[in-house]
């Protein structure tokens, strides 16, 4: 039986694939002869091992926890909530790489430039800002005030 962390890692891997139109292995060998074919496999094949070595550390926090939480009473001492810490943080850092793989996946993701990007295309019109933007104003010059006091 599948586990989420598998079914994740698999959905993520399935995507890669229908994306580049190869299996993983064989884009992995393809970004490694050419890493400047296409910036986008290149990235996603970076992204992605590091998402799985993100996964394999938060399988190995969760694993300490359930040892911890399997020998510990019915209250947390420090030592458990510290490996409930360790795995929120693996946890978060995982999502996160996930989110980049993602993000190199879809040529519609805001910030990227679409398909063919990489190859030199030129990317849509520079259009001005949303806002009219003036400078600030600068303020008067300062008068001088007497400060009781202080003599210059």
């Amino acid at each position: 039986m599948l586990d989420a962390a598998d079914d994740v890692m698999g959905v993520i891997t399935q995507q890669i694939e229908d994306r580049f139109q190869m299996p993983l292995a064989d884009l992995r060998r393809a970004v490694a002869a050419a890493p400047r074919a296409n910036d986008d496999a290149t990235a996603v094949v970076k992204w992605y091992g590091l998402l799985t070595e993100a996964q394999e550390a938060l399988e190995k926090a969760e694993d300490a926890l359930v040892v911890v939480l399997d020998s510990t009473p019915a209250e947390l001492d420090d030592p458990a909530m510290a490996l409930a810490h360790q795995v929120n943080a693996a946890v978060a850092v995982r999502d996160g790489r996930a989110m980049v793989v993602r993000h190199y996946l879809d040529p519609h993701s805001v910030g990227r430039r679409g398909p063919g990007a990489w190859r030199g295309a030129t990317s849509a019109p520079r259009r001005g800002p949303a806002l009219q933007t003036t400078a600030a104003p600068r303020p008067a010059p300062a008068q001088s005030v007497p400060v009781q006091g202080v003599s210059r």
